[in-house]
C-alpha cells in the first residue's frame, strides 16, 4: 500500500456546460455550444447541455453526494454567459447561483476549486471574432474583474484556463469543438489569445486585488511515442508533441513559443503580427500551482498527408471506452519530463478519469471495474511520484457525473456516479465507492 499525506488534496470536479442545464434560467444568454450543438450533425444524437444533470437545479443534493464521497475539494467551472449574458451587461442572478454553491459546499467542509474558463464562450462574443480577436483579453479581463470582485475570498483557489489546446485547436482548427471552425491561422491565435488571458488574469488577481488565493493553469498533456524505431516516426512524434504539449508549455515557462512549430505553423499562418513582444511576460507570470488533465499517452507514426506529418499509430495497449490508451507509466514519464524541462510548482491533477460502458444493475449497483482500476492505478502512480519527490499536491478524478461529453453527446459516460438523464436519479458506482475508501483511508 502507499500512502497520502495530510497535506494532499482529494477531489472531484466538473464543468458548467456538462452539468448545470438551466440553460435560460436566471437569464443566462446562449454559449457557443448551445450554438455549436444546435448544429445537425456536430454532435451525437443532437444532443445538448439545455438539461444536462440539471444541477443548476439539484446543487444541495449533489453538494451531498460530494460530502458522501468524502473528498475534501469540487472543482467546477463558471458559466461566463451567466454572468454576463450580453457584452458590459452584469447578470446579478447568474452570479447569485455560484454564490450559493459556494455557500453550499463551505457549509459542508469542501472547498471550492474555481475554473473561469471551461470552453462555454458567450456567443455574443463569438459573433464579435471569438477568442480570435484581440478583444476577447478585454471580454475576460472585465468577466474576471467582476468574478474576482464578487468571489474571491470565498474561493479556495482559482483556475484561469481550462485546456486550452481544445478551446483553440478542436474548436477553431480541427472544428470538432464549438465553434467548429477549420482555420490554422484562427486556431493560432485564439490559442494565443487564450494564453494572453491566463496571464493578465493572474497579474489581476494578485496586482489588483493583492489576493493571497492561489492560481494557476490547467493543460492537458499527453506523452507521446513513436511507433518505429525510423527517422520518420521522430519527426512524427516530434510534431505531436509541440502541437499539443510544447506550444503551451513553452509560453507559460519559457517565455517563447517552440521555433521548430513555428517554421510548421508558418505553412498556414504568414503573418505572425498578433503574437505582441511583451505577451509573452504576461503569459509567463508566475503562478501558485500548475493543473494537469491526463488521461492517456499518444503512439504516433509519420503520415506525408497529414498537416503536420503525424497521425496515431496503432496500439496494442488496453484502451478506454474512448479508444484511449491505458498508460499510467507514461503518465509518470510524462511529469518527470516536466520536472526536468518546464517546472517546480507543485502540479495538482486536476483530471484524470476513463469512460466505459456503464449498466445500472436491478439493485442500483453500477459495476465498473475497469474505470475503478484505471484510477487505482493512476493513484498508485502519484503516490510513487511523491516518494520519487515530484510534489504532486493533489487530485481530481473526472468526473464527479456521468454528463454532457461534448461531441460525444451523453453517449460517453466519464462520471464515477452514474446519472439517469431520464429521472435525474444519481447512483453511487463502485468506483465511487473504492475512491471514497482511498480519500478516508489515504492509501492506495
Amino acid at each position: 500500500m502507499k500512502n497520502f499525506d495530510s497535506t494532499f488534496t482529494f477531489g472531484t470536479a466538473t464543468s458548467s456546460y456538462q452539468v448545470e442545464g438551466g440553460a435560460s434560467q436566471d437569464g443566462r444568454s446562449p454559449s457557443i455550444w448551445d450554438t455549436f450543438a444546435d448544429v445537425p450533425g456536430k454532435v451525437y444524437q443532437g444532443d445538448n447541455g439545455a438539461i444536462a444533470c440539471d444541477h443548476y437545479n439539484l446543487y444541495k443534493e449533489d453538494v451531498q453526494i460530494i460530502k458522501e464521497l468524502g473528498v475534501e475539494s469540487y472543482r467546477f467551472s463558471i458559466a461566463w454567459p451567466r454572468i454576463f449574458p450580453e457584452e458590459g451587461v452584469y447578470n446579478e442572478a447568474g452570479m447569485q447561483f455560484y454564490k450559493k454553491l459556494i455557500n453550499e459546499l463551505k457549509a459542508n467542509n469542501i472547498k471550492p476549486v474555481v475554473t473561469l474558463y471551461h470552453w462555454d464562450l458567450p456567443q455574443w462574443a463569438q459573433d464579435q471574432g471569438g477568442w480570435v480577436s484581440r478583444k476577447s483579453l478585454i471580454w475576460f479581463h472585465d468577466y474576471a474583474n467582476k468574478v474576482f470582485e464578487e468571489l474571491d475570498g470565498l474561493v479556495d483557489s482559482w483556475i484561469t484556463q481550462n485546456e486550452p489546446w481544445c478551446a483553440a485547436f478542436l474548436g477553431y482548427h480541427q472544428g470538432v469543438h464549438a465553434p467548429g471552425h477549420r482555420n490554422m491561422e484562427e486556431a493560432l491565435k485564439a490559442a494565443h489569445h487564450i494564453l494572453v488571458s491566463h496571464g493578465q488574469t493572474v497579474k489581476l488577481l494578485k496586482e489588483t486585488y493583492q489576493s493571497s488565493t492561489p492560481i494557476g493553469i490547467t493543460l492537458n498533456l499527453a506523452p507521446f511515442y513513436s511507433a518505429g524505431n525510423n527517422y520518420n516516426d521522430e519527426i512524427a512524434k516530434n510534431n505531436a508533441d509541440g502541437y499539443t504539449n510544447r506550444w503551451f508549455l513553452d509560453p507559460i515557462f519559457k517565455g517563447s513559443y517552440p521555433v521548430d512549430m513555428i517554421n510548421l505553423f508558418s505553412k498556414y499562418v504568414h503573418d505572425f503580427s498578433f503574437i505582441h513582444k511583451e505577451d509573452f511576460e504576461t503569459i509567463s507570470v508566475e503562478c501558485d500551482f500548475f493543473g494537469i488533465n491526463y488521461y492517456s499517452r499518444g503512439l504516433i507514426e509519420f503520415n506525408s498527408a497529414s498537416d503536420f506529418l503525424f497521425d496515431s499509430a496503432y496500439s496494442d495497449y488496453p484502451k478506454t471506452g474512448m479508444g484511449w490508451d491505458v498508460s499510467p507509466k507514461e503518465f509518470q514519464e510524462l511529469i518527470r519530463r516536466l520536472r526536468t524541462e518546464y517546472t517546480d510548482l507543485p502540479i495538482i491533477i486536476t483530471e484524470n478519469g476513463a469512460s466505459y460502458p456503464d449498466q445500472l444493475m436491478e439493485d442500483g449497483t453500477i459495476p465498473d471495474a475497469e474505470r475503478t482500476k484505471y484510477i487505482k492505478d493512476h493513484l498508485q502512480a502519484i503516490a510513487a511520484l511523491n516518494e520519487e519527490g515530484m510534489h504532486i499536491s493533489g487530485y481530481f478524478v473526472w468526473s464527479l457525473f456521468d454528463n454532457f461529453e461534448w461531441a460525444f453527446g451523453y453517449d460517453k459516460r466519464f462520471g464515477i456516479v452514474y446519472v439517469d438523464f431520464e429521472t435525474q436519479k444519481r447512483f453511487f458506482k463502485d468506483s465511487a465507492k473504492y475512491y471514497r475508501n482511498v480519500v478516508l483511508a489515504r492509501e492506495v
